[in-house]
């Protein structure tokens, strides 16, 4: 199992050993001792699963009080998955990465608190799993333009299917006074 860490800090790609043979495959999808030790800090409370068409965009979101950091996996299909670091005050503040992840690949993505999520599904459909270190808090929740041109994340898909909800969401620089602002630098 290899933990690479990403040029944002705390995002972290999982890359597990698979065993693959003629019955199919078997990895660990999570071990707290040795996540822990690749970086992955916390107890997770609360998972989510969710089913998407080619197209679909969720995202980007974050929620101010109850931040939640995220371990996302792919259990069908594929997906492009993105992090983007909005603690005010952060040397990558704005700043976005993205990976590939699919069920054939079994990749994980760590995204921790005080950064917001999206992904774009990039295959027929997906099914996307994820663990959440806190759980979530509608009143807490921000929403993050997808196309917001200050971050300029590269999307692989065009004209993406989007929830009213995220259609509607506002860039940084609107919600710049309520993002949360970076421990190391208050």
């Amino acid at each position: 199992m290899k933990f690479v860490e990403t040029d944002l800090p705390g995002v972290i790609i999982v890359e597990p050993d698979i065993y693959r043979d003629e019955r199919g495959f078997f990895f660990e999808t999570y071990h707290a001792k040795k996540y822990r030790k690749g970086g992955i800090p916390g107890t997770f409370v609360q998972d989510n699963h969710s089913r998407s068409t080619y197209r679909t965009l969720r995202g980007l979101h974050a929620q101010t009080t109850h931040p939640q950091g995220k371990l996302v996996r792919v259990i069908e299909g594929e997906i492009f998955d993105v992090a983007v670091d909005i603690r005010r005050g952060s040397a990558t503040f704005g700043r976005w990465r993205g990976a590939m992840l699919s069920a054939e690949n079994g990749w994980q993505y760590y995204i921790p608190p005080g950064f917001a999520h999206g992904f774009c599904v990039t295959s027929e459909f997906a099914q996307v799993e994820y663990k959440c270190t806190d759980f979530y808090d509608p009143a807490g929740e921000i929403n993050l333009s997808w196309c917001d041109p200050d971050i300029g994340i590269t999307w692989p898909i065009e004209s993406p299917i989007l929830s009213a909800k995220d259609a509607a969401a506002r860039t940084l620089r609107e919600i710049e006074s309520l993002l949360p602002v970076c421990e190391e630098a208050a």
